[in-house]
């Protein structure tokens, strides 16, 4: 009887779980030998992956690679996953690492490659002829360090709670709050120029 009763407590915390996180569902299909949920997995959630590669590195050449590298390192490891927090907030935390990964290898590729003192040039304007919005703020994001751009992307565009985020860059939640603050003071400096265009 007890033992009925401890199973029956397992799957409604389970179906509780899986209702929070339908992910979840998919993710044990997998695991238990279903090679077609993991494709599901992958199909619900690249173009998320891939927005997020893109809007982070604002460098649309290497996005299907390292989209497919994020996937790869999922397909890996996820009989590795704990189902201790949403499959989006593992997700992209091995996104956010492989962004990391990216960047820091383009910044030792920087050392060795001449680059243009105008492509960098602190305070340079961008060009306003034929610019829509959203090519204006990728360009403004883009413009931001990183400690502040991948914070505000993961709350702004992918919708994380700051506490999500704080565990994905493994900060204080406080840490969290201050970055995306300034990145957003920041924006609206490198936007006040195009205000026109952004009120349009």
């Amino acid at each position: 009887m007890e033992l009925n009763e401890n199973l029956s407590s397992l799957n409604e915390e389970q179906n509780i779980t899986e209702f929070a996180d339908p992910d979840f569902k998919l993710i044990r299909e997998y695991i238990n030998g279903n090679e077609n949920a993991f494709a599901k997995l992958v199909g619900q959630h690249k173009d998320k992956v891939r927005n997020l590669v893109y809007l982070t590195l604002g460098d649309a050449d290497y996005v299907d690679d390292i989209s497919q590298d994020v996937f790869i390192s999922v397909f890996n490891k996820i009989k590795e996953f704990r189902f201790e927090s949403k499959f989006t907030t593992w997700l992209y935390r091995i996104t956010v690492n492989k962004c990391k990964d990216y960047l820091r290898k383009k910044k030792v590729r920087s050392i060795f490659t001449p680059i243009s003192e105008s492509h960098y040039e602190i305070g340079a304007k961008f060009n306003q002829e034929n610019q829509d919005i959203p090519t204006l703020v990728r360009k403004a994001i883009d413009r931001l360090p990183d400690k502040l751009k991948i914070p505000l992307l993961l709350r702004d565009i992918e919708g994380l709670s700051y506490k999500e985020i704080a565990v994905q860059l493994e900060c204080e939640v406080g840490t969290i709050k201050s970055r995306i603050f300034r990145a957003r003071e920041n924006l609206k400096i490198i936007l006040e120029p195009f205000q026109k265009e952004l009120n349009y």
